[in-house]
């Protein structure tokens, strides 16, 4: 068993390096399927009768009900991972998620494909939780920030690298096709299958490198401090988790509706979208690590997430007032950096608060955010349908309107405490 104080010397840095590793292979295949979808979608939906108008429907429900699974299981898993260590549960995470996606590839019926989605939203939803209390675990909490900035920056590299290379795999010009009963392999399956190697490739390295990092003690006889009610560790964290719900719903709803905007305001093709996401994805990943990690000893924690949400909802705002493609990337770019503040200094102070019950914290954690991508990309349209710039004022003013608040309570606080540690030195 590894334990946090081991990381301080250096021990932990090799195994920290590898669980990053897994995240990013896994969410680069995560990604590589995303091109391909509605493409795969469509072509089982016509093929069973249905009309083109359903295509839709059946693409969005794909999407909703792989959150939905992640939303109600993401607290178990992390739960779990409490009781009996996180290594097998990111090693389930990772194993169930290559086994949907071969089901996924193989699959000749919208029926397959659904059962797929919910098999892999259930078994994959254990792998952020276990990870991130893996990343708690290992790090003091003066490294906490830091380390989860890495760990965000991994998943935002595989966020962005998938979909590049699930493009280039979504060959609709390779024609074969083999066929076995209900399952069916041809061109449409590739990126499927590439998902699922990548996934089956980091197995081995994670079952030789990545050791467990829950002490024995605590995993052993942790269920004392585990018998804590669900309830009291929702009470303790919601605050935070509110915050986590916020964030997420802004940045799900710039993700689902710039889209839109951009096609019907900017008149932007697939290669300028494209760019958009990209520039959005690096700039999260590169900035988690370089602010985060230089601001960690200078700002707190829930400081800096002030500043995210101001910079975040400000910059959704101004996207209204660009018109030209060099200053829409960089406003995106800007609404990145407010993400790249608020999620890494969340997951910190979430860990912190959670005591022994990191996992179960993480997990509820994970579930939170993803009520905040299923609901903000439904109010955005909503919205959109309404008034092509309503979500990004809207949204843009509740975002800063969450910050502000946060940000002014913190610096009376300090000035309070300035205060009193000045008065005990004169006394």
């Amino acid at each position: 068993m590894m334990s946090r104080q081991s990381n301080s010397t250096g021990v932990m840095k090799k195994p920290l390096l590898v669980l990053l590793i897994c995240l990013f292979t896994v969410m680069i295949g995560f990604g590589i399927t995303l091109p391909v979808l509605p493409f795969y979608t469509e072509r089982l939906t016509l093929a069973e009768g249905a009309s083109r108008d359903a295509v839709a429907m059946h693409v969005g429900a794909l999407t909703s009900v792989y959150v939905l699974m992640q939303l109600f299981f993401a607290p178990l898993w992390g739960r779990l991972s409490d009781r009996i260590g996180r290594r097998p549960m990111v090693l389930t995470g990772i194993a169930g998620y290559a086994i949907a996606q071969l089901l996924f590839g193989v699959a000749t019926s919208l029926n397959l494909l659904y059962g797929a989605r919910i098999l892999g939203g259930i078994l994959s939803s254990a792998t952020l939780p276990a990870a991130t209390a893996f990343v708690a675990d290992t790090t003091t909490e003066e490294e906490r920030a830091r380390g989860m900035a890495w760990l965000g920056a991994s998943v935002s590299l595989g966020v962005v690298v998938g979909p590049s290379l699930g493009g280039a795999l979504a060959r609709t010009d390779l024609h074969f096709s083999l066929r076995y009963g209900h399952f069916m392999i041809d061109s449409f399956s590739v990126p499927f299958f590439a998902a699922a190697a990548l996934a089956i490739l980091v197995i081995p390295v994670a079952v030789r490198w990545l050791p467990e990092s829950l002490p024995s003690h605590t995993a052993i006889t942790g269920s004392d401090s585990l018998a804590v009610a669900w309830s009291d560790l929702g009470r303790r964290l919601k605050p935070l988790l509110g915050l986590a719900l916020a964030g997420q719903f802004g940045l799900a709803m710039f993700e689902t509706t710039f889209a839109l905007y951009a096609l019907e305001i900017l008149n932007y093709g697939p290669a300028q979208l494209a760019a958009v996401f990209t520039v959005c994805g690096l700039v999260m990943a590169v900035f988690q690590i370089g602010a985060t990690g230089y601001l960690a000893k200078r700002v707190s924690e829930i400081q800096q997430i002030a500043f995210g949400f101001i910079l975040m909802g400000g910059s959704l705002a101004m996207l209204l007032l660009v018109r030209r493609t060099a200053l829409v990337l960089g406003v995106v770019g800007l609404v990145a950096l407010g993400m790249a503040f608020i999620t890494p200094n969340l997951l910190a102070l979430i860990s912190k608060r959670s005591g022994e019950s990191k996992g179960a914290a993480l997990g509820i954690q994970n579930a939170t955010n993803s009520l905040g991508q299923a609901g903000g990309p439904m109010l955005g349209v909503l919205l959109f349908a309404w008034y092509a710039g309503a979500p990004f004022l809207l949204v843009g003013v509740f975002l800063v309107g969450i910050g502000i608040p946060i940000g002014w309570r913190t610096r009376a606080r300090r000035s309070r405490n300035r205060e009193r540690f000045a008065e005990s030195e004169r006394s």
